[in-house]
C-alpha cells in the first residue's frame, strides 16, 4: 500500500509540471514540504511514477527561488532512485544541467554523475557519453570552488574502475583535462589534486598516471626555480607518499633525493622560507609509514635540518622543527635515532621547555604535545635503558620540570590546561614519573581534584591521566595504598561525576 502523501505528491508534480502553470512557485513549496514529510522508501518504491521532465523543464529558467526549489526537489527524487535508471531516462537533462549558470545546478548534476559511476550496471553508459564526462572536466575550471570540489570527487569516482582510467587518462579526455590546466595556475593545482587522488588508489592507478605524463608535470614544477609552486608541489607529494607504491615510485625515480638536495641548497637561498616547511613535513610523513633510523641515515640532510630549526629563532621554522622531532620521537625506533645526536638533542630539549612557558600560546601547545610524543613509552618497550633515557629527556627539558608542567596545567586557559596534562599522561606509566609526582607536594591531591577541571575538554583530558595512573603496574606500590584507592574511585566514578551536596534548611532564613 502507497504512503498517504505519494498521491498528494505525485498530484502536485503534476500541476507544476503542467506547461499551463505561469507561476509554479506556490506548488514547488508545497511539493518540497510534502516530500521531507514522505518516506525514503515510498518514493523508491514508487519513483518511476513520478514524471521529473517539468521538473528539470523549471531548473533550466526561472528565478533563484524557482531554480533552489527544483534542485531541493529533484535531489530528493533522484537519491532514491537507481542510478542506471538516472543515467538513462535523465541523461540528456544531467548533461544540460553541467551547462547551467547556476552552481547549484551544476553541482546537483555532478554528484548524480558520481552516484552513477559508482554503480557497475549503470558506470558503461556513463562511460558511453564522453561530452557529459567532458563537461565535468571542464568543471574543475569552475569559479565557485564547491561546484571544482564535486567535479574533482565525481572524476576520482569513474577512474576507481579500469574502464574508467582508461577512458579518463587515455584518451581523448585527457586532451580536456590537459586544455583545462592551460586555464590557470589554481586550475592546474586541481588537476594535480585530482592526479595524485587516483595515483593513490593503486599501483595500477599510478602507472596510467604517470604514462599521462602528468606526474612529471607534477614533479618539474616541485624540482623548479619557482619557490611558491614548489610549496604547493610538495603537498601534494607528499600525499602521493602516504602509498607504498607511492613511495616506491618517489624513491625509483630520485624524486626523494631532490627533495633532499634541496633541502641542503636552502641555506643559500633567501626565499627558502616559502617551500622548506613544506619540504621537511614531507621527510617527517615519510618517518611516520617508513623505518626512522633508515630514513635518517639516508637523508642526514633532514634531520640536521629539523635541528637546525629547532635551534634557530624563526618562530614558524621552529613549530615546524618541533612538530617534526614530535613525529620523529613517536615510536622507540625514531627515540634511539634522537638520543644518538647526545648534548645537541638535549640542549634542544631545553629550548623546547623554555619555549613551552614562555612562546605565544599556539606554539607552547605545540611544544607541550611534541614532548607527550617523545616521552612516551608503551609498557612492552619500558626497558630500563630506555626509561632511563626517557627519564633523561624529561630532566632536560627545565630545572624542575614536574613544577613547569603543573604550573602550565594550572592556569585558566583550556588548550594550554589541556596540553600540559597529555605530559603528564605520557609519562604516567612510568616509574621514575611516578615516584616525580608522588614526592611533589599536593600532586595527588590536584590530580583529584575535580574542582579545577571547568569545561568537558579538561575533565576529560585530566580523566586519561587518573586512568593511565591507575592503571600502571606499579602505581600501588608508589603511590601508596590510599592514594591508589582514590584514584580507582575517581576512574569508577567517570570524568563528568559531581559530588552530590546536601542542603538543610534553617528555620527563619531567607
Amino acid at each position: 500500500m502507497a504512503a498517504p502523501g505519494a498521491e498528494f505528491a505525485l498530484e502536485l508534480l503534476g500541476r507544476v509540471s503542467s506547461s499551463r502553470l505561469e507561476e509554479p512557485l506556490e506548488e514547488l513549496r508545497a511539493l518540497k514540504v510534502a516530500l521531507q514529510a514522505l518516506p525514503s522508501a515510498a518514493l523508491k518504491e514508487r519513483g518511476p511514477e513520478f514524471p521529473l521532465a517539468g521538473l528539470f523543464a523549471l531548473m533550466a529558467r526561472g528565478d533563484s527561488e524557482q531554480i533552489s526549489l527544483c534542485v531541493s526537489i529533484l535531489e530528493r527524487f533522484l537519491q532514491v532512485m537507481d542510478p542506471l535508471y538516472v543515467i538513462q531516462h535523465f541523461g540528456e537533462e544531467l548533461q544540460k544541467g553541467l551547462f547551467h549558470p547556476d552552481d547549484s545546478v551544476k553541482i546537483l548534476t555532478i554528484s548524480q554523475v558520481g552516484r552513477i559511476v559508482e554503480d557497475p550496471d549503470a558506470v558503461q553508459e556513463i562511460l558511453n557519453t564522453p561530452e557529459l564526462l567532458r563537461q565535468v572536466i571542464y568543471c574543475i575550471a569552475a569559479e565557485k570552488i564547491a561546484v571544482a570540489k564535486e567535479a574533482i570527487k565525481s572524476l576520482s569516482r569513474v577512474a576507481e574502475t579500469p574502464e574508467g582510467l582508461e577512458a579518463l587518462l587515455a584518451g581523448n579526455l585527457l586532451i580536456d583535462l590537459k586544455k583545462v590546466m592551460a586555464k590557470s595556475d589554481i586550475i592546474r593545482y586541481r588537476v594535480y589534486e585530482l592526479v595524485i587522488g587516483i595515483s593513490s588508489v593503486s599501483a595500477d592507478s599510478l602507472n596510467y598516471c604517470v604514462n599521462s605524463g602528468l606526474i612529471s608535470e607534477l614533479i618539474g614544477e616541485l624540482t623548479g626555480n619557482d619557490v611558491l609552486v614548489r610549496a604547493t608541489c610538495i603537498e601534494m607529494v607528499t600525499s602521493l607518499a602516504q602509498t607504498h607504491h607511492g613511495r616506491q615510485y618517489l624513491a625509483q625515480q630520485g624524486v626523494i633525493d631532490k627533495i633532499s638536495n634541496i633541502i641542503i641548497g636552502a641555506d643559500s637561498d633567501p626565499f627558502s622560507g616559502f617551500y622548506l616547511p613544506g619540504f621537511v613535513k614531507f621527510f617527517g610523513n615519510l618517518v611516520i609509514v617508513d623505518s626512522p633510523q633508515q630514513i635518517c641515515e639516508r637523508y642526514p640532510a633532514f634531520v640536521d635540518k629539523v635541528f637546525g630549526m629547532a635551534e634557530g629563532q624563526d618562530p614558524t621554522m621552529f613549530g615546524v622543527g618541533v612538530d617534526t622531532l614530535g613525529i620523529l620521537g613517536s615510536n622507540v625506533e625514531g627515540k634511539l635515532v634522537l638520543e644518538k645526536k647526545g648534548s645537541r638533542f638535549h640542549s634542544v630539549l631545553n629550548r623546547i621547555g623554555h619555549q613551552s612557558k614562555n612562546a605565544p600560546t599556539e606554539l607552547r601547545i605545540r611544544c607541550l604535545d611534541a614532548i607527550s610524543s617523545l616521552l612516551y613509552l608503551m609498557l612492552d618497550h619500558q626497558t630500563e635503558d630506555l626509561l632511563g633515557m626517557t627519564e633523561s629527556w624529561f630532566s632536560s627539558l627545565a630545572s624542575q620540570p614536574l613544577e613547569l608542567f603543573r604550573s602550565i596545567s594550572t592556569q585558566p586557559f583550556p588548550d594550554l590546561h589541556c596540553a600540559a596534562l597529555r605530559v603528564f599522561t605520557a609519562i604516567a606509566n612510568q616509574p621514575w614519573a611516578q615516584r616525580l609526582m608522588i614526592a611533589s607536594p599536593g600532586f595527588v591531591e590536584y590530580i583529584v581534584d575535580r574542582s579545577v577541571e571547568p569545561d568537558k575538554a579538561s575533565k576529560e583530558a585530566k580523566y586519561e591521566l587518573v586512568k593511565a595512573l591507575a592503571s600502571s603496574k606499579t602505581i600501588a606500590e608508589i603511590f601508596g595504598n590510599q592514594h591508589y584507592l582514590r584514584l580507582r574511585a575517581y576512574l569508577h566514578e567517570g570524568p563528568y561525576y559531581v559530588k552530590a551536596v546536601s542542603t538543610t534548611a534553617v528555620e527563619g532564613a531567607e
